[in-house]
Formats: C-alpha cells, sequence, structure tokens
C-alpha cells in the first residue's frame, strides 16, 4: 500500500543548514524509492493551518518510506540539518 512521507516546517533557524541537508536529503530519498509530490509553502491555509513549508512525498510502502529514513544517506542529511529547522516528519499510509 502507498505511504506518504509528510514532513511541515514550523521553524527554520538556519537557511544554511536547511539548504545542506536539502542537498543531501533530496537525493537519499529519491534513491530510497521517493517520488517528490509537493514541496512549497502552502497556498492557502485553513482552519488551524498555518502558512508553512511542506514536503510530500510518495513511496510503496510504510515499510519502504521508513527504511528511506533509517538509511545512512538520509541520517547524513539529517546530521547536516542539525537543528537549523523545527519539522513535523509522519508517515501515512495512503487509501
Amino acid at each position: 500500500m502507498t505511504a506518504y512521507w509528510i514532513s511541515i516546517y514550523k521553524e527554520i533557524l538556519d537557511e544554511d543548514k536547511l539548504a545542506a541537508y536539502a542537498e543531501l536529503a533530496g537525493p537519499a530519498l529519491q534513491a530510497a524509492g521517493g517520488t517528490f509530490i509537493a514541496r512549497a509553502v502552502a497556498a492557502q491555509a485553513y482552519e488551524a493551518g498555518e502558512q508553512t513549508r511542506t514536503v510530500l512525498i510518495e513511496f510503496d510502502s510504510v515499510e519502504a518510506a521508513t527504511t528511506a529514513h533509517d538509511s545512512p544517506a538520509y541520517q547524513e542529511a539529517l546530521a547536516a540539518l542539525d537543528g537549523g529547522a523545527v519539522r513535523d516528519l509522519r508517515i501515512v499510509p495512503g487509501v
């Protein structure tokens, strides 16, 4: 069953660290089978929503997304981020 990696950036603390993370994370997640669906600040936010950067990545399964997160390549990207952002990251199964 398809799964979605949803990352919401609550606060960006260091643009340089975020850029270093993105340079490593994109290729790492794509190599692990992820397909970027959306990557932008919300065009509209309703109810309790916020105008924050959101990333949506599709994977073949929850297991594939979890494996991507735990991979050495993605862990290297997280090390580069090093507290440069406060994020809410979740992996959600598709319907």
